[in-house]
Parts: structure tokens; C-alpha cells; sequence
């Protein structure tokens, strides 16, 4: 059987109206300082992610809540940016208020030690809060602060993507997992922040109370070493 010359035209003729439709899409890019295309230019030209520096300089000198009035410093956060796993508490206690960085009291210095037994060093993580300013006398962050404060810490996370958190307490596990499940309730599995493992368990400042709990928490620290494999570093 023998095919008509239209249908060898046809695919010439979309191919043709091709051509000219590339080319006229690539004198339209150059008019507009396009120089070259690369296989990569579409993931380039998705969204930036965002620094912690970035999120750093955003959340300023904040008064957003009524918590700066009462505060020493902004406890923001440390560590490192490449962090495998990130824990979060929930607020500065005293301590952290008066030198500006988080879980350096007793109950900071118990989680240094579990974070040692565990293999890994300070360093190596990064630590936060769901707020930046100490609470009054301690007592729980009020609901109006984390919706001030909160999208901080979403934002930190955000841009260190790490493979696992360790969300330590009421506050902040009930937070990231917008839960009004107790701790009791949520720990002992592992659960997900916008694709990150979460792994709940009791704050150090509890156990400082309750050493009965320690069992506990080192059975949940197992479940997040088996989430990231061991190594939190990056």
C-alpha cells in the first residue's frame, strides 16, 4: 500500500511549526537576557529555601506577644544548619533567658547527657523552642504566643529539612503535630511533620521530676536513632 504525500507533509509541517514556535519562544527569553538554557534551569527556578539566618533577621527584636515585655533575651536557637535531627522544646526557662540559648539549665544539661549516650554531639543537632521568650514563672505558653511565635519554628525546620525530629513535651509535641493528645499519648511511635519523622517524648524537665520516666525516653530515642540511622551530623 502506498502512503499519499499528505501524509509525509503533515508530520513535516508540525515539526516546522515547531521549530518556529522555539524559536520565536528563545528570541522572546533573549530579549529579556536569556542567554543559554540549562536541563537544570526548572529546579533552579522553583522555590529558594529559606535560611535560618533569613528566618533569624525576620523574627528581629519581636514583640508579636506580650512575652517580650518580660524577657531577658530572644532564645531563637543553635546548632548546626545541616542537622539530621532537630529537637524542639517548648520555651526558655530562666537560664536560657538570661544567657540566650536553649536547654542550659538542669534540665539542658540532662538532655546533653541523653544526646551523649545516644552518640551523638551538641554540636551535631540543632535546638530550639516553639517560642523564643520566656513565659512567666515558667508556666506553659499561652495559646496566642505559639500562634505568634510558632510559624518560627516551622520555619526553621523548614530550612534545615532534617530526617528526623525529636519533639520534647506537651507544648511542642502537641504544636508540630496539631494534637490535643497528651505526651503519654503521643510517644512510643513516630509520627510526621510535613514529611519529617516526628518522634515525641517527655521533656528533661519532667524526668528531672519523674526519673522513673528515663526508661521511656531512651526506648524513644532508640525509635529515633532507627529513624535516621544513627547519625544525626550532616
Amino acid at each position: 500500500m502506498t502512503r499519499s504525500s499528505g501524509g509525509r507533509g503533515e508530520p513535516r509541517q508540525e515539526l516546522a511549526t515547531l521549530v518556529r514556535s522555539l524559536g520565536d519562544y528563545l528570541q522572546d527569553q533573549a530579549k529579556v537576557g536569556l542567554e543559554w538554557v540549562s536541563w537544570e534551569r526548572a529546579d533552579a527556578m522553583g522555590p529558594r529555601q529559606e535560611t535560618l539566618a533569613e528566618v533569624r533577621a525576620d523574627l528581629g527584636e519581636c514583640k508579636r506577644c506580650r512575652l517580650h515585655t518580660t524577657r531577658r533575651h530572644i532564645v531563637y536557637g543553635e546548632g548546626s544548619p545541616s542537622a539530621r535531627v532537630v529537637i524542639v522544646g517548648e520555651g526558655p526557662g530562666e537560664d536560657e533567658d538570661v544567657q540566650g540559648r536553649p536547654f542550659v539549665g538542669a534540665a539542658g544539661r540532662l538532655l546533653d547527657a541523653i544526646i551523649a549516650a545516644a552518640g551523638w554531639g551538641r554540636q551535631e543537632l540543632y535546638i530550639c523552642n516553639v517560642i523564643k521568650c520566656r513565659p512567666p514563672r515558667n508556666r506553659d505558653p499561652q495559646e496566642d504566643e505559639t500562634d505568634a511565635c510558632g510559624a518560627f519554628v516551622k520555619r526553621q525546620i523548614r530550612a534545615i529539612r532534617p530526617r528526623a525530629i525529636l519533639a520534647v513535651g506537651n507544648v511542642a509535641a502537641r504544636f508540630l503535630l496539631a494534637a490535643d493528645t497528651p505526651i503519654s499519648g503521643l510517644r512510643g511511635r513516630v509520627h510526621d511533620f510535613e514529611g519529617i519523622p516526628v518522634v515525641p517524648t517527655y521533656h528533661p524537665a519532667y524526668l528531672l521530676r519523674n526519673p522513673v520516666q528515663k526508661r521511656r525516653v531512651w526506648q524513644d530515642i532508640e525509635m529515633l536513632l532507627q529513624v535516621v540511622g544513627g547519625s544525626s551530623g550532616g
